[in-house]
């Protein structure tokens, strides 16, 4: 237990080097099945952190983002819920994030919301384009992990090519931990988001 303390600990310590201004640095995602308790995850974050909302199942999702928008209230995090911009408004979180496949929907939720942040999943460079009305973008997975079992992941090199060229932020996403953070040193990323390394 203290030594996933420590090592979340100097996984945060490592995105604030990543740091842009006007937008966290550390992002938590929930997991139905990888993050077995999310709200214990989001208290551990430090201020200024964000949390995305997952959740496959809406009764689930509605229960869970509820619960973690008075954690982030405490706690001085944002809260985004992923694909569901009705429960997002409903429970006053502080934007939406979008899937790939919804990512273009950016512009809507920009044009509607403008105070909302706005996020969108890429897995490549073409993905960031599509993506160009979102505030940011998680790219990834950046490194092997258990979200994508079997895939490929962009690696680091890639991963820093795709970050340079993207007209968005990007966030690191898959795989990264305290120990392979390093490896994006010298990135030109916004910062770090993790499910299991948060956990």
């Amino acid at each position: 237990m203290a030594a996933d303390k420590l090592a979340r600990a100097r996984l945060a310590r490592a995105a604030m080097r990543f740091k842009r201004p006007g937008l966290p640095a550390l992002v938590l995602l929930t997991d139905d099945e990888r993050l077995s308790d999310p709200l214990g995850a989001a208290l551990a974050l430090p201020r200024g952190s964000l949390v995305i909302v997952r959740a496959r199942q809406g009764v689930r999702r509605a229960k869970l983002a509820a619960a973690l928008v008075e954690v982030a209230r405490r706690r001085g995090l944002l809260l985004l819920v992923a694909n569901d911009a009705r429960l997002a408004a409903r429970i006053g979180a502080d934007g939406v994030h979008l899937s790939e496949a919804r990512a273009a929907n950016a512009a809507h939720w920009r044009a509607r919301r403008p105070d909302w942040l706005v996020t969108a999943a890429a897995h490549s460079l073409s993905a960031c384009a599509r993506a160009r009305h979102a505030d940011a973008l998680l790219l990834a997975p950046v490194f092997a992990t258990a979200s994508h079992l079997g895939g490929t992941a962009l690696g680091a090199i890639r991963a820093r090519i795709i970050a340079r060229a993207s007209p968005l932020p990007v966030y690191a996403l898959g795989g990264i931990d305290a120990g392979n953070v390093a490896r994006l040193e010298g990135a030109k990323i916004a910062g770090v988001a993790a499910i299991s390394a948060l956990s």
